[in-house]
C-alpha cells in the first residue's frame, strides 16, 4: 500500500507548482501540475456530480406540496451535490487531487435511469472555454419536467499555506410542471494542507438559493479552527419576505439538522434533515470508450487516466503533451483561417441584468436576489436544447 505521505522529490515539484501558479494570474490552466497531484478526472466530469442522487434532483418536482416545503427539497438536492465535488477525491485518493484541465470543446454526456423505459435523465457538458477554464453543463429528465442548466470557472489566489479560489457561475433549476425555477450560486472555497502536499477543500463565505416564488436560502460556510469547530460546516437560513422561516445547521459531508425559524428557540432540538453517508448515489451511464466521439473526455484522455492510475509519471508527461500540443496546433489553425472554435450546446449570453438579451428566468431571479454574494463574469453560457438533440443519442 503506498503512503499518502509526500516524498522529498515530490515536495520540490509541488513547491515548483506553487510558484507557477503563484505567478499564474489566478489562471490555474495554464499552470502544468506535478503528475503526481493529478486525478484521472477531467473537470468537465464534475458536472455528474450535480445529479449523482436522481431522487433529489427530481424530488422537488412533487405535486401538491407547499413552495416552503419544495424550497427545502432544493436545498437538501443542493447539498448532496457538494460532497462529491469537493470532497471524492479525498476520500478515494487519500488527499486532494488536481483534476485535468479540460480541453475546448471537451464533451461528457450519460444518462441515469430513474424508472422504466423512457424515464430517465440526461447530462451534456462541454469545455466552452479553455482561459480561464469554464465548464457548462445541461441536465433534464423530460418524464418529470425538470432541467438543471450551468456552468463553473474559478479564480484562483495564493498565500503561504493556502490556495483561495473564487468560483463563478451558477445553475438554474427550472421545474416546467410547477412553473417555478431557482437561481443557485457557487461558494468560495480554499485548499488547505498545501505545505506538506497533502491538500483538502473547505468551503468559506456564503452562496444563496433564490426561487421565483419569493423564497431565498443563505448558505454560509466554515471550517475547524486551529481549537474548535468542525470541518465542513454549513448554515442555510430559509427566508421568504425577509423573515427567517427556517434554519438548517450540520456538516454538509455529513448530518444536518432542520430548526424552526432562525434556530436559536430554547429547546428546539432540530429534526433531522440530510445525511451525506446514507444518500444513494447513482452512477452515470456513459456510452463504451470505443462508441464515444473523439472529444469525449474519457476516450480522449484514456492514456493520461490509464497513465495515473498506474502511477507511470514519464507516460503521464507524454501522453498529456501530446493532447495539449494538438489544441495548440488547432488554435493555431484557427488564428491562421480567421475561424474560432463553435460550440457544440451551448451559447453565450450577456449575464448582466440590464441587458434585454438575457433570458427573462434569471434576469427575473438576478433581481430577486439582488445580485448578493453572485460572482459573475461577463457573460455566461445556456443550453442548447436544440442544439443536444440535433443528431445526439442518449448514452
Amino acid at each position: 500500500m503506498s503512503s499518502n505521505k509526500a516524498s522529498k522529490s515530490q515536495l520540490s515539484a509541488f513547491t515548483s507548482f506553487m510558484t507557477g501558479l503563484a505567478s499564474s494570474g489566478g489562471d490555474i490552466a495554464s499552470v502544468t501540475a506535478p503528475p503526481f497531484i493529478l486525478a484521472p478526472i477531467s473537470l468537465v466530469e464534475y458536472t455528474q456530480y450535480w445529479a449523482q442522487s436522481q431522487q433529489l434532483f427530481l424530488d422537488a418536482a412533487d405535486d401538491g406540496i407547499s413552495g416552503e416545503e419544495r424550497i427545502l427539497r432544493v436545498l437538501r438536492w443542493f447539498i448532496s451535490t457538494l460532497r462529491g465535488q469537493y470532497c471524492s477525491r479525498n476520500e478515494s485518493m487519500g488527499t486532494e487531487k488536481k483534476p485535468l484541465n479540460p480541453f475546448l470543446g471537451e464533451l461528457f454526456t450519460g444518462k441515469w435511469s430513474v424508472g422504466e423505459g423512457e424515464d430517465f435523465s440526461v447530462l451534456a457538458a462541454e469545455q466552452v472555454s479553455h482561459h480561464p477554464p469554464i465548464s457548462a453543463f445541461g441536465i433534464f429528465n423530460d418524464n418529470k419536467g425538470v432541467t438543471a442548466e450551468g456552468y463553473f470557472g474559478f479564480k484562483t489566489s495564493i498565500s503561504a499555506t493556502t490556495i483561495g479560489v473564487k468560483q463563478f457561475g451558477h445553475t438554474l433549476l427550472h421545474l416546467k410542471n410547477q412553473d417555478v425555477s431557482y437561481l443557485v450560486t457557487l461558494p468560495a472555497l480554499h485548499i488547505e494542507g498545501i505545505i506538506y502536499a497533502s491538500p483538502y477543500v473547505e468551503l468559506e463565505g456564503h452562496s444563496f438559493i433564490q426561487s421565483s416564488d419569493g423564497y431565498k436560502i443563505d448558505l454560509s460556510y466554515s471550517g475547524k479552527g486551529y481549537f474548535s469547530g468542525k470541518k465542513n460546516t454549513f448554515k442555510a437560513k430559509v427566508m421568504k419576505d425577509g423573515a427567517v422561516i427556517n434554519t438548517v445547521k450540520g456538516q454538509w459531508s455529513g448530518k444536518s439538522s432542520l430548526y424552526k425559524g432562525d434556530g436559536k428557540e430554547k429547546g428546539d432540538q432540530g429534526v433531522p434533515f440530510f445525511d451525506s453517508m446514507a444518500t444513494d448515489q447513482q452512477k452515470l451511464t456513459v456510452k463504451p470508450i470505443e462508441a464515444q466521439d473523439p472529444l469525449e473526455t474519457q476516450r480522449a484522455w484514456a492514456p493520461v487516466r490509464e497513465a495515473i492510475k498506474e502511477g507511470d509519471y514519464d507516460k503521464i508527461h507524454t501522453e498529456k503533451s501530446k493532447i495539449e500540443q494538438a489544441q495548440r496546433d488547432l488554435r493555431a489553425e484557427e488564428k491562421e483561417k480567421g475561424e474560432s472554435w463553435q460550440r457544440k450546446w451551448f451559447t453565450e449570453a450577456i449575464s448582466s441584468k440590464e441587458d434585454p438579451t438575457t433570458d427573462a428566468v434569471y434576469r427575473g431571479l438576478l433581481e430577486q436576489l439582488g445580485e448578493e454574494g453572485l460572482f459573475v463574469r461577463d457573460s455566461n453560457w445556456r443550453f442548447s436544447r436544440d442544439g443536444y438533440n440535433s443528431g445526439n443519442v442518449h448514452a
